[in-house]
């Protein structure tokens, strides 16, 4: 299983898009500080996430989202 996640951040406003194969661990490695992208922004809050059979379909979506700005706000 494969997902979609949104984060954002609690002391900022900024919206994290991406996609992965373990949502929980990810969400714990993004507020610990291990991802050097988003280390500045944490703590997070999971607002949104889907869940694909495959990773391509994931990445797929990611991409959409990010590139469609409608789409995005039609979310939160």
């Amino acid at each position: 299983m494969s997902y979609l996640y949104i984060l954002k951040s609690v002391g900022h406003n900024w919206i994290y898009i991406v996609s992965t194969k373990d949502l929980r661990q990810r969400v714990k490695d993004h507020n610990s500080g291990k991802v050097r992208s988003t280390k500045f922004y944490k703590p997070f809050k999971l607002i949104y996430y889907e869940a694909y059979l495959s990773y391509n379909l994931a990445r797929k979506r990611e991409i959409s989202l990010k590139k469609n700005s409608q789409q995005k706000e039609i979310l939160f």
